[in-house]
């Protein structure tokens, strides 16, 4: 009899049924462990809110989006934008020097919170970080004297243009000028410039940094944006599967976007307003 007993208890305690409702049990429950912390793990704002210090990278080669000044600090567009980001978090802003070729690596390997570092966005990133909405006009155009005011490729009929040979503006404007117009290829950016500035030509196709460039130098002579030819703004970059964070960082600049800030920002190191069209 005692043995009929032992048996039984063993046969309940080991039974098919009773194994497998307690794997279940275990299984859901280290689910719910799992999926408790990667929340934890994956918010990464509240990781930048408790220590209190947003970490971004910025250029310090590339003005006017970011540079050291003669007072041996960094300033630019870029990183006036990481200063007001910081300052509507208030959090403590550290700054990171970066290059074109480190500073995606950096993100990944958590060196940073952001990059803000005039970055364009293309598919080849978008496979491995995460981008804002735009913050910064970037944008190759036909830019000429201030008191023209020419609406398309189309009213470059009869007009003479100066363009890089071979440039990403040159391509471009190959595909959309009119037959009739005098577009002048030059070996440099400095010969392009020159031939624009000393009326060899009367508008250049060029990028709007370099047009900031020349207005710092030369107010008077500097062109204006006439249309444009390929609109390549720039955005934040972020790590992938932090939607908070980047829901954070959108509605920031959209707040900047729509009180001035980033337009004073653009004024100021762009020598140009923001473009009411950013990004879209």
């Amino acid at each position: 009899m005692q043995n009929a007993f032992n048996k039984n208890l063993l046969f309940h305690i080991i039974s098919p049924g009773c194994i497998m409702k307690k794997v279940l049990m275990a299984v859901a429950a280290a689910a719910v462990l799992m999926v408790q912390a990667g929340n934890v793990l994956a918010d990464q704002l509240q990781d930048i809110q408790k220590r209190g210090v947003l970490r971004v990278a910025v250029p310090q080669d590339f003005p006017p989006f970011g540079s050291v000044g003669t007072d041996l600090q960094p300033q630019g567009y870029d990183i006036d934008m990481a200063k007001y980001l910081a300052k509507q978090m208030k959090l403590k802003l550290q700054l990171v020097p970066v290059t074109s070729a480190n500073r995606v690596p950096y993100l990944q390997t958590d060196k940073v919170d952001l990059v803000i570092s005039s970055m364009g966005k293309n598919p080849e990133r978008e496979k491995v970080i995460d981008f804002s909405r735009a913050y910064a006009p970037f944008f190759l155009g036909v830019f000429g004297p201030k008191g023209d005011h020419l609406k398309d490729a189309a009213a470059l009929s009869g007009k003479s243009v100066g363009v890089t040979r071979g440039a990403v503006e040159d391509m471009v404007l190959s595909e959309v000028a009119p037959k009739d117009a005098q577009v002048k290829r030059y070996e440099d950016n400095n010969t392009t410039l020159s031939a624009y500035l000393s009326g060899q030509v009367q508008y250049v196709a060029t990028g709007n940094l370099v047009v900031a460039a020349i207005t710092r130098q030369n107010p008077a002579k500097a062109p204006v944006a006439q249309f444009m030819l390929k609109d390549s703004p720039c955005y934040i970059g972020l790590k992938k599967d932090e939607p908070a964070l980047k829901d954070k960082v959108n509605t920031l600049i959209e707040q900047g976007i729509k009180d001035g800030t980033l337009n004073k920002m653009s004024e100021e190191w762009l020598k140009a307003p923001l473009p009411a069209n950013l990004g879209a």
